[in-house]
């Protein structure tokens, strides 16, 4: 399969030429079937890839060609394909095949259909490009890629000025991030001279624990991956990236960008594993995150930001796992998440195409028994993220608490109670969609009918997949055989070496399982009780709310803040340095010296008369001038 390995990236890639000059010209079914198929033949020979590596066990790594020699500078357009990269590419291929399908169902009316295809196919390019570059150089291109792609299709409908907004945010956030990213990449160049995986790793695990350049160049790589993974402080983007088509939202949140700072981390894992200072700050960050982003998901109205916010939560959970050295769980996570926060979104597309457009839950209701399909596999994906055994969040999320509980009680803590919040707005979400009365309009009523099969499809196979994906996790306690460890285990090898053991015994294992499991059906059961016996609705944005509850639904004024702090100041020095120091000092100089050239020559000019005879009566006069300045001594001529 190692000649084949290019066609994977190149089939998006050709997907987006094709669909980029066609969209015009083509019909809309064969724009989605050639967007659609290409990345179906790219899972087909990921698949392939997958199984080699996991007959063999030997990593595929494929040069191409020289891409940058000046030097001591040699940067190789390389390839590597090892456990990590495998299951990533599956992920996004696999996944992001479904998204192209259900898009063909979702899309169909909008104008800009074969631009939206061509888009969707080059952030697969581009993602994929991501995680398979084997040098940080590689990587880069695919990581600034995945971040143009978001901002064409968060701002796809940009004669909105509040979507091409949102994009911009995401596109300027973003920038932020990867500035610290490409920082840390200098920094790997410096200390070891090359960027390359295969050169760099190694180097690194001979070094002492603790050293301050291993320290700089984690931290720097950490501020990049909060941005493209939407952490704090830089997680507010994400929300609003819901101005996007929904597919885009399943695309960014489940199959691509969101996760390329977890998986940039895992593949660092040797960095951050000699660096534990920084992995608590990774993990603080990570739990406050998710803490944080869970609060403000308990009270929005608007669906996809509910689980917008939700991925921010999830996303939090992930770099906890890696903070604590749970880097099978955090990748175990990002797996199952793209089953079921995928489906999720998916389902929530199916609920707004069925409403005409309408995303509040408030306005919706009654819809359990009218759109079937799409009620139940977005329960199915509603109990899978509040971490409900068996089904796949379950496992996952428990690994990660488990390693938290061996690392700190307090991290433990804070998880679960999280965990318990998850749960909370989940079920709030659905009860509030799915169930009571419909609340909406007489002609929302009627309009109410069940996605086509194009959209259906996608919901059923992450459905199935958000039962079952678990089970390749299953710990030991419970008489499993956790197969994704194994499989990763070479990866992770160096660091398992490094990181202190946090042995947990069975008892321990299966009362922390059930802590988790019962916080879950306990705010499962208060949801029900508030939204479907009790019949509370959230109030309207007119009526006044209580305090903290009115913080979570204005997301704890973190926008604002931030405008009062970066938008306004920045403002202001532009306005200072615009109106002062460019208009009245740089102009002010230019200018004058134009003016003064100017009033100079007005004067100068009135010696020009025309009169031969004062023309003469001037040149006598500089002949005296000369010959007197001569006379005095004062220069010879």
């Amino acid at each position: 399969m190692d000649k084949f390995i290019w066609l994977i990236p190149i089939l998006p890639l050709t997907g987006f030429i094709i669909n980029g000059l066609g969209r015009n010209s083509f019909s809309k079914n064969l724009i989605g079937l050639i967007g659609s198929l290409l990345v179906l033949v790219s899972f087909g020979l990921s698949i392939a890839v997958f199984f080699q590596i996991k007959a063999t066990g030997v990593p595929i790594n494929v040069n191409y060609f020289d891409w940058i020699n000046a030097g001591p500078i040699k940067i190789p357009f390389a390839f590597l394909v090892d456990q990590l990269s495998s299951i990533m590419l599956l992920i996004i291929t696999g996944v992001g095949f479904l998204i192209h399908l259900y898009s063909i169902g979702y899309m169909h009316d909008d104008e800009g259909f074969g631009k939206f295809f061509a888009y969707l196919n080059l952030f697969v390019f581009f993602m994929l490009l991501l995680v398979l570059g084997s040098n940080y150089i590689v990587m880069f291109v695919g990581w600034e890629g995945v971040g143009l792609c978001s901002y064409l299709l968060i701002g796809f409908w940009y004669s909105n000025p509040s979507y091409a907004d949102a994009a911009k945010k995401a596109f300027i956030m973003n920038r932020i991030g990867d500035l610290g990213f490409l920082i840390g990449v200098f920094i790997i160049f410096y200390a070891f001279g090359s960027a390359n995986f295969a050169d760099v790793f190694p180097k690194a695990a001979t070094m002492k624990v603790g050293t301050g350049t291993l320290y700089l160049i984690t931290f720097m790589l950490f501020v990049g991956a909060v941005g493209k993974s939407a952490q704090l402080p830089l997680f507010t983007w994400l929300p609003d990236a819901m101005a996007g088509p929904t597919p885009v939202s399943a695309l960014i949140h489940a199959a691509t960008m969101v996760t390329a700072g977890i998986y940039m981390i895992a593949r660092s894992n040797i960095f951050y594993s000699l660096s534990p200072d920084v992995m608590e700050i990774v993990a603080i960050v990570g739990l406050a995150t998710a803490l944080f982003a869970a609060l403000i998901a308990l009270t929005q109205t608007d669906i996809k930001k509910v689980l917008a916010y939700s991925t921010v939560s999830q996303l939090g959970y992930m770099f906890l796992g890696l903070g604590v050295g749970a880097y099978t769980g955090a990748f175990f996570h990002v797996l199952t998440h793209a089953f079921f926060k995928a489906l999720l979104f998916l389902g929530a597309g199916s609920v707004i195409h069925a409403m005409g457009g309408e995303q509040d839950m408030r306005k919706m209701g009654g819809l359990k028994g009218k759109i079937k399909i799409t009620f139940w596999t977005m329960m199915i994906g509603t109990i899978a993220i509040s971490g409900i055994p068996p089904f796949s969040g379950f496992f996952s999320k428990d690994e990660i608490l488990a390693h938290a509980f061996a690392h700190s009680t307090t991290f433990y803590v804070v998880g679960v109670f999280t965990a318990m919040l998850t749960s909370f707005y989940m079920f709030r979400m659905m009860y509030l969609t799915f169930y009571g009365k419909f609340r909406g309009t007489h002609d929302q009523e009627h309009h109410v009918h069940e996605s086509p099969a194009t959209m259906t499809i996608p919901l059923v196979v992450l459905a199935i997949l958000s039962i079952v994906g678990g089970f390749i996790g299953v710990p030991e306690v419970l008489g499993g055989h956790h197969e994704l460890g194994a499989y990763l285990a070479p990866v992770f090898k160096a660091s398992e070496a490094i990181l202190p053991k946090g042995e947990l015994t069975a008892s321990t294992e299966k009362l922390l399982m059930g802590i988790s499991v019962g916080v879950a059906l306990v705010a499962l059961i208060y949801a029900y009780i508030k939204y479907v016996k009790n019949g509370s609705l959230p109030v309207a944005d007119t009526e006044e709310r209580p305090a903290l509850t009115g913080l979570s639904y204005n997301k704890f004024y973190v926008d604002e803040l931030y405008d009062f702090l970066v938008r306004k100041p920045l403002d202001f020095l532009s306005d200072f340095f615009y109106n002062i120091v460019e208009r009245l000092g740089i102009d002010g100089l230019v200018n004058g010296v134009g003016k003064g050239t100017i009033e100079t020559s007005k004067g100068l000019r009135l010696l020009q008369t025309g009169n031969v005879g004062f023309y003469i009566f001037i040149m006598v006069l500089g002949i005296i001038a000369v010959l007197a300045y001569s006379i005095f001594g004062l220069t010879k001529i």
